[in-house]
């Protein structure tokens, strides 16, 4: 076993809330509560969300973009408190399906600003985006727009956007690279299928078009991209007004803006997007003879992401060959991203101190399959044992979100913690739970 020797107190908090503070025992607060106590109270495993730290950067991208409008893509996470606060702070939402948009509008979230995207809608997430009044839809496909006529009716009215493919790749995984030719989403500029389609909505007077949208993908760390895709739509932009007299008000950038989950990773400058895309698109529109259309970004896992912390307590500790395994309560079922992309995430041991000597652990989950691995050869306390509470920061986009039911296990409850207070979000999922969805025999 190759050692290392490093005080736990040296640890670099730089990718945890900003409310998170050392504890003389070893352990971390987050938002003034003790991490090991929340794991008491309710249980393990269990999602710590810090509710200054969504509010801040909601906050952070309104700053950045002051003339943009803000979505929170919903996907990354969304609970009734997620939509509060979200809406609280005034960004509008993006939304993929009708559960996302009925659980936001319940809440009170206004229709209107949100946005319902996705590549394959059913009848019903159009028939509840036009019932509940959503302030825009997203076409993704030819077909979608007959379908999007019949429901709105020839007296009804609806505002659409076109999700365009501008044959850009970026993002940290080929799995979630969503802005070249060769994948589900959007309509290609390159081979005609978008200027086709936009003409066919032209010609259905109750939809009204109001912009271009792309997405490039997830985790992107630099500007270029963006830029890239301003230029491209830009000029298809151009083009439009060329055929048909078109000036559309609205250029939708999507989001993916990527952040760090271990310190020294890179993350997006926030910062530098928002000074460099006004500049691109200021630029692009004066060189078309075009207005600056209101830009509209859709950040998620950038909002929700280092705003969440996964606790998971220890439930064996084994040397096989030359690894060590650290086997936890949880695992793919409650965080699939390992598994689906081979992310890579800097587990903590809270609660005590531990020993100075370190040694490399994978953190494993519990589920009956290879690659339920958590985190790879990662620094622990060489005497990490049975009991033992492991903290993993950046846990709040995507992983509760993508849970399932594998095992049958139940997925972890979310507790928000602000100002020394702990409050329960969303419960834990029980057995009573899963029983009564088996309605058979």
């Amino acid at each position: 076993m190759t050692t290392v020797h490093e005080h736990p107190t040296a640890a670099v908090l730089s990718v945890w809330p900003a409310s998170t503070t050392e504890l003389p025992d070893g352990g971390l607060a987050v938002g003034g509560v003790p991490l090991a106590e929340t794991a008491d109270r309710f249980g393990t495993p269990v999602y710590v969300l810090d509710e200054a730290e969504v509010r801040d950067r909601c906050r952070a991208y309104l700053s950045a973009f002051p003339d943009a409008e803000v979505l929170y893509a919903a996907k990354a996470f969304l609970c009734r408190a997620m939509a509060h606060w979200t809406a609280e702070e005034g960004l509008g939402l993006d939304v993929c399906s009708a559960g996302e948009l009925e659980l936001a509008v319940t809440t009170g979230f206004p229709p209107e600003r949100i946005v319902l995207h996705g590549n394959a809608k059913s009848p019903r997430d159009l028939d509840t985006a036009l019932r509940l009044g959503v302030g825009r839809i997203v076409i993704d496909s030819p077909s979608e727009i007959a379908r999007l006529s019949a429901a709105v009716g020839p007296d009804g009215h609806q505002k659409v956007m076109v999700r365009v493919v501008p044959g850009i790749a970026a993002g940290g995984h080929e799995k979630i690279r969503t802005g070249t030719d060769d994948q589900k989403f959007g309509l290609s500029i390159a081979d005609g299928h978008a200027q086709h389609a936009i003409t066919r909505i032209l010609d259905q007077p109750q939809l009204e078009l109001t912009g271009l949208h792309c997405h490039l993908g997830s985790q992107i760390t630099t500007v270029k991209p963006y830029l890239v895709a301003v230029r491209r739509l830009v000029g298809l932009m151009a083009r439009l007004y060329e055929q048909h007299g078109l000036v559309l008000p609205e250029l939708d950038l999507g989001g993916g803006h990527g952040i760090a989950y271990r310190p020294g990773e890179p993350a997006l400058d926030l910062a530098a997007l928002a000074r460099r895309v006004r500049a691109e698109l200021a630029g692009a529109c004066a060189t078309a003879g075009l207005p600056v259309p209101r830009l509209i970004i859709e950040p998620g896992r950038a909002i929700a992401g280092p705003a969440g912390i996964a606790l998971y307590r220890v439930l064996s500790v084994k040397r096989t060959g030359d690894r060590v395994f650290a086997a936890v309560d949880g695992g793919m079922s409650d965080n699939p991203r390992p598994a689906l992309y081979g992310v890579r995430y800097a587990p903590r041991l809270i609660g005590r101190p531990g020993t100075a000597d370190r040694a490399p652990v994978t953190v494993v989950g519990r589920h009956c399959e290879a690659g339920d691995v958590l985190a790879a050869d990662v620094s622990l306390p060489a005497d990490l044992r049975p009991g033992d509470l492991l903290a993993v920061p950046v846990a709040g986009a995507y992983q509760l979100s993508m849970s399932s039911g594998y095992n049958l296990v139940g997925r972890p409850p979310v507790v928000a913690v602000r100002d020394g207070h702990a409050r329960l979000l969303v419960r834990r999922e029980s057995l009573a739970d899963l029983r009564s969805r088996d309605v058979g025999l």
